[in-house]
């Protein structure tokens, strides 16, 4: 599809109701499996992780378990970590690199931090490899009182018992091309609007909250993930994807007004990574890895430096 062409859904100017939402639905396919490829892996970690499962999607006739892996020797006077991946479900790095982290790492936390991971929030969209779930919403957007999305309500459920405590949050995610040649024009098509072309940066960047901006832990991150892949220049009008470069690599948005998943929670420390896998100077190997460099950077940099406010979300 031209990046100018109409959307194949709808009708320009207006926004879709139930049937456009019905057919295209009807035009996501499986195209990899949640059960091969992460609830098998997340079965080999029960032997040294607690593994509750906090929820379950039902989009019939599919219905999907959500689990997260949870440090077995949790202790009420540590600091919490919290790890979120596949909150979209075709950012495929965030996932795996979650997953990754618990394998390689999460043990050295131990008596450290209370660590929890939500590896797979969207798993019908990773499935299908797609932004939304299968009532054409975004998770991402959708994490606040009410939600109409199950993947974000189930999310903010497990947090609820802890989010007054969680000393920094980091959800993994990714741009792709896919970024502008589908989700966006769906997007606009969905909304009535009309489609803006944008550009995709090359490299790896970070999303701090524009409301408790914090530039030390974002540049630490920026740092550890710098030796493992490249980070995202600013364009020409000193943006990424419309955002002002606050540092190198890093962007700021209002995350709990957005209803972003990384606004869920009163946590000091918080980010969302954002990888390039298309880059021609990138692998999926390295996109895994970038997403477990930024994980450890944060936890190592909320654990130097724990004297922060909790703030209000």
């Amino acid at each position: 599809m031209s990046s100018h062409a109409p959307y194949p859904i709808g009708t320009p100017g207006r926004s879709w109701g139930e049937s456009e939402r019905a057919e295209w639905r009807s035009q996501q396919k499986v195209r990899r499996s949640y059960a091969a490829d992460v609830l098998s892996v997340i079965e080999t970690l029960r032997a040294r992780f607690d593994v509750p499962e906090y929820g379950q999607l039902d989009y019939a006739p599919d219905s999907y378990p959500l689990f997260a892996i949870k440090s077995r020797d949790w202790r009420d006077e540590l600091p919490i970590a919290l790890v979120t991946g596949g909150v979209h479900g075709y950012e495929t790095s965030g996932v795996h690199g979650a997953l990754q982290f618990v394998e390689k790492h999460a043990a050295g936390y131990a008596g450290k931090a209370n660590l929890i991971v939500a590896p797979c929030v969207s798993p019908w969209a990773y499935e299908r490899i797609h932004r939304w779930n299968a009532d054409a919403l975004d998770p991402n957007r959708s994490f606040r009182k009410n939600s109409p999305a199950q993947e974000s309500a189930a999310l903010m459920r497990l947090v609820a018992p802890f989010r007054e405590r969680v000393l920094v949050h980091i959800d993994l995610h990714e741009t792709t091309d896919s970024d502008e040649s589908e989700f966006r024009p769906a997007l606009a098509a969905r909304d009535g609007i009309a489609y803006e072309p944008g550009e995709i940066p090359d490299g790896f960047y970070l999303v701090d909250d524009s409301a408790h901006p914090q530039p030390e832990f974002q540049q630490a991150v920026i740092a550890a993930v710098a030796k493992v892949t490249h980070i995202a220049p600013a364009d020409a009008k000193g943006e990424i994807i419309g955002s002002p470069v606050v540092a190198p690599g890093v962007i700021e948005y209002a995350l709990a007004k957005l209803g972003l998943c990384a606004g869920i929670t009163s946590a000091p420390y918080t980010t969302t990574t954002e990888v390039y896998p298309d880059s021609p100077r990138a692998t999926p190997a390295q996109c895994n890895a970038a997403q477990v460099a930024a994980v450890c950077a944060a936890i190592d940099f909320a654990l130097a430096h724990p004297a922060k406010t909790f703030v209000e979300r």
